[in-house]
């Protein structure tokens, strides 16, 4: 289903009790979801769920922007949680929450979703840490979508004042942003590609004195997911 560029994400990582996974999936499904893409301004909502954990999920929503996170009726929402999700909340673990903002999109949005999603998170805080963010963003991010398999890549950056607004469903699952201030998510059509020599070649630097003079990007972290479930917004809230 294609829609107008989405510049809002709402993301959020979390394991879930082993022993609650098929309830978790099946609140988010029958509930949780569907009142999320039908508050105005949502997009679409994505659960992935990680390669390499069973019980370990990635759910995230695109929004027009950034503004639908704070909006009257999201807080009413998520202040106002149903006793489904308060019990859903409570199964969380290790949860991290955070609301960004679109700086680029590379490629462009597959005919269908994506199956794979790579997520990667970094730092540029360096005292170079413009130049290091330009050269992730001009010549990293460009070399990596290119590589066959690769549907589309998008830049984000944190919204810290949009993120730590306190609300009544944070009390529960108690998470807010992680530490990272860049986020950058790669559409995948195969698990393998991660682990091919185009993908590490395209990771390597083209200019060793840009490099030089302004690093490497911080506390960097890659996970792999799969689509678990998606839901798009109906057409009369768009």
């Amino acid at each position: 289903m294609k829609h107008k560029e989405t510049r809002g994400l709402l993301a959020i990582w979390a394991g879930i009790d082993s022993d609650y996974v098929a309830e978790y999936r099946k609140w988010q499904n029958c509930q949780h979801m569907t009142e999320r893409v039908t508050i105005p301004g949502f997009y679409v909502g994505r659960r992935y769920q990680g390669v390499h954990g069973e019980a370990y999920f990635l759910m995230m929503y695109e929004t027009s922007d950034t503004k639908v996170l704070k909006s009257a009726p999201y807080l009413n929402a998520i202040n106002n949680a149903t006793p489904w999700t308060r019990e859903a909340l409570s199964h969380y673990q290790d949860t991290v929450r955070a609301i960004y903002r679109l700086i680029c999109t590379i490629g462009k949005e597959p005919s269908t979703d994506a199956p794979y999603i790579l997520v990667v998170k970094f730092d540029c805080d360096t005292e170079s840490g413009a130049a290091l963010f330009n050269l992730y963003k001009d010549e990293y991010l460009p070399k990596m979508c290119a590589v066959e398999g690769i549907h589309r890549g998008r830049l984000y950056e944190v919204d810290l004042e949009v993120s730590n607004i306190k609300t009544n469903e944070r009390r529960i699952h108690g998470a807010g942003p992680g530490r990272e201030r860049f986020l950058a998510l790669f559409e995948m059509a195969s698990p393998d590609i991660t682990s091919s020599e185009a993908w590490k070649e395209a990771q390597l630097p083209g200019d060793q004195d840009s490099i030089e003079r302004s690093g490497k990007p911080e506390n960097m972290s890659q996970e792999l997911f799969w689509l678990d479930f998606m839901m798009y917004a109906p057409k009369k809230s768009h």
